[in-house]
């Protein structure tokens, strides 16, 4: 049995799968906010949960915001903060009393759907994460590429590709610079978009709402995205290439754009054909802790 566990920062989440990926249970606890003691016992207590429920022992995977250094071995850069300069992974075998394994969200995400999800069986895979941040993972040929400093596939803060005049500067990005990808391709980052034109304020599942009842300024500020949605892709696969690139995240869930980024993004893709796919993920918000769970099977 393999158990993998989504600690995120409002909610933790739990699954148990069989060595063929079927779910075996599946449960949801709020996370304790600010509080890493308790944070650290809520997913003890979920697994011995997972474990009494099914009564067997399984691995145990765990998925989080942010990456654990390879220079100190402690959390760095996630959001939920007081998780931050600690050593999850230490603190937490010892906790539940066996090696674990832990990796990026992102790169969990990736390995979902890489696995057994809409990437199955590509051999390079880009897992997209675009909600109110922009993170990313990369899968070669079933593994999870993480780099010398844990860092591979973190595209939301290279800037903005290809730039037009009225994008420059661009907005200042909480990692201190500016015109950061993330800055434009977050939700918050659309709704922004839409309230410099507009003077309105909404979200980006309503701007799309908008746009397909026809409204001229939520059409404008969607075809907007999808061009830098677009271009920073192309930047993506003139690098790496990637056989599949999976969309997840809220703003995976507006529709139109798995038809027309793709339509878009050949004019910045050095090359004369694009074959990359660009997917929905197949498992939705449950991927991640699907792909916690598979860290066992890379």
């Amino acid at each position: 049995m393999l158990i993998g566990i989504d600690l995120g920062g409002t909610k933790i989440e739990g699954i148990a799968l069989d060595e063929d990926g079927m779910e075996l249970l599946r449960k949801r606890v709020p996370t304790p906010a600010g509080d890493y003691p308790a944070t650290l016992q809520v997913v003890s207590s979920l697994v011995e949960e997972i474990e009494s429920t099914l009564k067997t022992q399984g691995s145990v995977g765990i998925g989080t915001p942010g990456a654990v250094s390879t220079a100190t071995g402690l959390l760095k850069n996630s959001n939920s903060v007081c998780m931050n300069g600690k050593p999850v992974p230490d603190d937490l075998a010892a906790l539940l009393g066996r090696d674990i394994r832990m990796a990026n969200d992102a790169n969990c995400f990736a390995l979902s759907e890489a696995t057994d999800g809409a990437a199955a069986g590509a051999e390079v895979v880009f897992g997209v994460i675009i909600g109110t941040g922009t993170g990313a993972g990369i899968v070669v040929k079933g593994r999870v590429l993480t780099g010398p400093n844990a860092i591979a596939g973190e595209w939301g803060h290279n800037p903005l590709p290809w730039s037009r005049p009225e994008e420059q500067p661009g907005p200042v990005c909480y990692c201190g610079k500016s015109s950061c990808i993330e800055t434009w391709l977050s939700g918050p980052g659309m709704s922004r978009d839409y309230m410099d034109s507009t003077g309105r304020v909404l979200d980006a599942r309503q701007i799309a709402a908008q746009a397909n009842n026809g409204e001229a300024a939520a059409l404008q500020c969607l075809q907007d995205y999808e061009d830098r949605l677009a271009r920073s892709l192309a930047h993506v696969i003139n690098v790496l290439d990637p056989d599949v690139i999976v969309l997840g995240g809220g703003m995976g869930n507006i529709e139109r754009l798995y038809e027309n980024v793709p339509q878009r993004w050949g004019q910045y893709v050095f090359s004369d054909r694009v074959d990359t796919q660009l997917a929905a993920p197949k498992f939705g918000d449950s991927s991640g802790v699907r792909g916690a769970a598979w860290l066992w099977r890379e």
